[in-house]
């Protein structure tokens, strides 16, 4: 696909490869947002409050957040396996759109 410059002239959209790579950026952000929606029922049935260090205003604000890592971390070593098969579909969306 490319792009009309205002002199006339045409410049390609973006590098082919790079496109590719952030359509698997896209397609492991996803997984790791769905591993994430996954963990977020274990956590929230753990009674922390009688713990030394837990409850309070500073667990409720960070719990996201360290389920966010939890879960980028489990995608980037091995994840469910999603990521290679919505990286694929998403190219035959692309391909479709041509």
């Amino acid at each position: 696909m490319t792009v009309s410059i205002p002199d006339g002239g045409s410049a390609p959209n973006s590098d082919p490869a790079r496109a590719q790579s952030s359509t698997m950026k896209a397609a492991q952000d996803f997984e790791a947002m769905a591993i994430g929606q996954l963990l977020e029922p274990m956590f929230s049935t753990v009674d922390t409050a009688q713990g030394l260090f837990g409850g309070g205003a500073g667990e409720e604000n960070f719990k996201p957040m360290l389920i966010t890592e939890m879960a980028k971390q489990v995608e980037t070593h091995g994840g469910l396996g999603l990521a290679d098969q919505i990286y694929q579909q998403m190219l035959r969306m692309q391909e479709a759109r041509r």
